[in-house]
């Protein structure tokens, strides 16, 4: 059971002002995350206007610097189409990146999920399953060479109220079933994310929690960084949820 720091994900400034978005504040997210309690870390590299890219450059000046920062933790990043539509594209991305993080994730209710995870399998890193509430995701991945082969399934809970996300969670977890003896790590986002994330730690499932997922604090106080919403989560771990 692991848990890991989302430190920014597709967000940008205009929704956290401080939103670590250069390499330099992501390295320093992640420094933060893992003094609060985080062993492993999912950042989103972001071009000059903010938005995310899986360009080479980027990808590797982002891992560099993270890794830098915080020697022998696991660092992983994001394929999300939003980032390049055409999967070919993002496949070509991958096998043109120069320096490779840990693992990345693969949203499987994405179009080309299968040609994206073969561009990582090929270039030695690890391929997170992102299975997504409210899609075929589950269905996709059940049918998918990779199905039981990726480091870790991604159970991600789309719902934002409190209530309906752990209802949810719950329905994608017995949808998901033992993922091929796959380790599952269970998150929720925004109004879904604490209870989602109490459920996780009752499993006895890794989870995830920062900025990309959540900008509060369980007691819904505005968070003032990924060290102060790592810190929550593991406290949350440590009471047993």
């Amino acid at each position: 059971m692991i848990l890991q720091a989302c430190v920014n994900g597709p967000r940008n400034k205009r929704e956290f002002p401080s939103l670590p978005v250069s390499p330099a504040e992501i390295a320093e997210a992640a420094r933060e995350a893992v003094a609060a309690g985080a062993v492993d870390l999912h950042v989103h590299p972001k071009d000059a206007s903010g938005a995310d890219t899986l360009a080479p450059a980027v990808v590797a000046e982002v891992v560099e610097r993270v890794r830098a920062a915080v020697p022998g933790v696991p660092v992983g990043v994001t394929t999300g189409a939003w980032a390049a539509p055409d999967p070919r594209e993002r496949a070509e991305s991958v096998r043109s990146w120069t320096v490779l993080p840990d693992h990345a994730s693969v949203n499987w209710h994405e179009d080309g999920a299968d040609l994206v995870a073969a561009a990582l399998a090929e270039r030695g890193v690890g391929i997170e399953a992102g299975l997504f509430s409210g899609t075929d995701a589950v269905a996709r991945f059940a049918s998918s060479p990779f199905a039981g082969k990726v480091l870790r399934v991604l159970a991600e809970v789309m719902d934002t109220g409190a209530a309906a996300a752990e209802i949810t969670a719950r329905a994608l977890l017995s949808d998901i079933g033992a993922a091929g003896g796959v380790p599952v790590l269970l998150h929720g986002q925004d109004g879904g994310a604490w209870p989602v994330l109490r459920l996780s730690v009752r499993e006895g499932l890794s989870a995830r929690i920062g900025l990309e997922d959540v900008l509060c604090l369980p007691d819904g106080a505005p968070a003032a960084g990924n060290g102060e919403l790592v810190r929550a989560a593991g406290e949350l771990q440590a009471a047993g949820g």
